[in-house]
This record gives structure tokens, C-alpha cells and sequence, in this order.
């Protein structure tokens, strides 16, 4: 599935860049709801980036769904949406990614924070993460894919009859079992 972004807006992305690179508030929108089930787009909330690569909110939806621009300082082309009520564990990755701390201590951290109740962790809730190729000639997002998780806190192989790895291509399997971070992953082959 292809994203067609006109010619205009990406000549708005390009003149509008800071030295940082910062998308402006238009492009990052555009982008950022290509992870977002079509009938979700028009209502969700977008985050993006300030120009001092901050996390602000872009958009305030009426919906359920949270939408994350592209990151900037990241390489390659990635956006995210998923269900509002994981926006405070979302939220707190960002906080303790910003104060220095590694992808373990990040999810120690929440873990510790979840089972001490400060931390909010929904039951169950969906996350879709989009990856792509931006085509400056076209102004494209060229092979788009997605990739779907779905937060189980807690599910083990034992509680879910899930295997830990896929079994076939395209196929459900559960990662970090017994943990806060618990998740189905559902991979659909890439074309």
C-alpha cells in the first residue's frame, strides 16, 4: 500500500527544516497517521517533534488512537499508533530514554514501576508501527509495512498456548512473556 503525499507538502517539509532536520507540523501529520488504521486517521491524536526535538502534541484528536511522528534523530523512516490508554507507559519511555537510561533499564524501570502501581499498564491494548522508504523525487512513502503488537501484561506461553517464536511466516507469537511488556507480535510477510 502506497501513501501519495504531494509534491507541495514535501517542498513544505524540506523549506520548513530546521537545523535539526525538524518536519514541519503538516508533514509529520501526514506521515504520522500512516500507522493508523484508515478509518482512525482523521481523529486521532498526532505527536510530533518541536525544533528542539521534543515530543509536542500536534494534533488533539477525539478518538482513541495516539499517532507518533517519524523521530528525526532516529534513522530510516518509522511512525506509531496505538490505543490511547497506552499513552502514560509510552510516555514514561520517552522521559527515561531522554534522561540517558539503555532499552534494559528503560524496561526494568517500567516493570519496577507497573508492579508498584505508579505506572499504568492497560490489560490489553494495540500498537502499529509503519516503516517505509520517503521518495524525494515523488514524494512518496515507498514500501510501506506494518507491523502489529498487541500489549498482554503478564501472558506467558502457558496462559496463551502462544509460541515464543513464529511458528510460519506472518504468523502470532508472544514476546517478553511474563512481563509488563508481555505482547503479541504479528510480522505479516513482506511482499
Amino acid at each position: 500500500m502506497k501513501n501519495i503525499i504531494s509534491l507541495f507538502t514535501l517542498f513544505l517539509f524540506f523549506i520548513s527544516c530546521t537545523g535539526q532536520e525538524i518536519p514541519n507540523k503538516d508533514y509529520q501529520i501526514k506521515t504520522a497517521v500512516l500507522a493508523a488504521p484508515e478509518n482512525q486517521r482523521a481523529e486521532a491524536t498526532i505527536l510530533g517533534f518541536n525544533g528542539d526535538g521534543q515530543v509536542v502534541t500536534l494534533r488533539e484528536g477525539t478518538n482513541d488512537f495516539v499517532c507518533l511522528a517519524d523521530d528525526p534523530d532516529k534513522e530510516g523512516f518509522s511512525v506509531a499508533a496505538y490505543h490511547k490508554s497506552l499513552e502514560p507507559y509510552m510516555a514514561r519511555g520517552r522521559e527515561l530514554k531522554a534522561q540517558g537510561l539503555s532499552f534494559k533499564e528503560v524496561f526494568d524501570k517500567r516493570e519496577e514501576e507497573v508492579k508498584a502501581g505508579t505506572l499504568v499498564m492497560p490489560d490489553k491494548a494495540t500498537l502499529y508501527v509503519t516503516t517505509g522508504d520517503p521518495n524525494e523525487e515523488t514524494g512518496e512513502i515507498d514500501n510501506l509495512y506494518t507491523r502489529y503488537v498487541i500489549y498482554i501484561p503478564y501472558a506467558t506461553e502457558e496462559s496463551t498456548g502462544m509460541s515464543l517464536s513464529p511458528p510460519a511466516p506472518g504468523a502470532p507469537w508472544i514476546m517478553d512473556p511474563g512481563t509488563h511488556r508481555a505482547h503479541i507480535m504479528i510480522n505479516p510477510p513482506k511482499k
